[in-house]
C-alpha cells in the first residue's frame, strides 16, 4: 500500500507540480531529513510551492528491484531517479535512496540521500 501511495505522490504531486496535494500526501507533523537538511511540514510545503512556481520540469524513474515495505505497512524504502530540467539548462538526473514512514495514510517522516545532492542542482536554487 505505501509503495503505491509514494509512487502516486511522485506522479501526481511532483511530476505535475501540484502544490495543492502537499496536504493530501503529507502528515501535519511531517519532518524530512535529506542531505544534511531537516525540514518541518511548513518549511517543506513552502519550499515546494516556491520551486513548483518556477519553470522546472520533473521526470521520474523507479528501480523496481529496490523497493521494500514493512510488514506493518507503515514504512517503505526505495530507490528512484528524478530528472530536473529548466529551459536553457541541461537536465540533471538525481538518484534518490529513501525511507518513508507513514501515519494515518500520510507521509510522516522521510530520510533520504541523493546523488548528486539536490542541494547542488541549479534548477532547485531557492528551495
Amino acid at each position: 500500500m505505501t509503495i503505491a501511495l509514494l509512487k502516486e505522490m511522485f506522479d501526481l504531486m511532483v511530476i505535475h507540480k501540484d502544490a495543492d496535494l502537499i496536504e493530501h500526501y503529507y502528515h501535519p507533523d511531517f519532518v524530512m531529513f535529506s542531505d544534511g537538511v531537516q525540514q518541518t511540514f511548513a518549511e517543506f510545503a513552502e519550499s515546494h510551492r516556491r520551486v513548483y512556481a518556477t519553470e522546472i520540469h520533473y521526470a521520474i524513474e523507479y528501480d523496481e528491484d529496490a523497493w521494500v515495505e514493512s510488514a506493518a505497512g507503515d514504512k517503505v524504502a526505495g530507490r528512484a531517479w528524478i530528472t530536473t530540467s529548466r529551459p536553457g539548462e541541461r537536465p540533471t538526473r538525481i538518484e534518490i535512496v529513501l525511507i518513508a514512514a507513514y501515519q494515518d495514510g500520510k507521509i510522516l517522516r522521510v530520510w533520504e540521500t541523493t546523488w548528486p545532492s539536490w542541494r547542488t542542482v541549479a534548477a532547485l536554487d531557492g528551495y
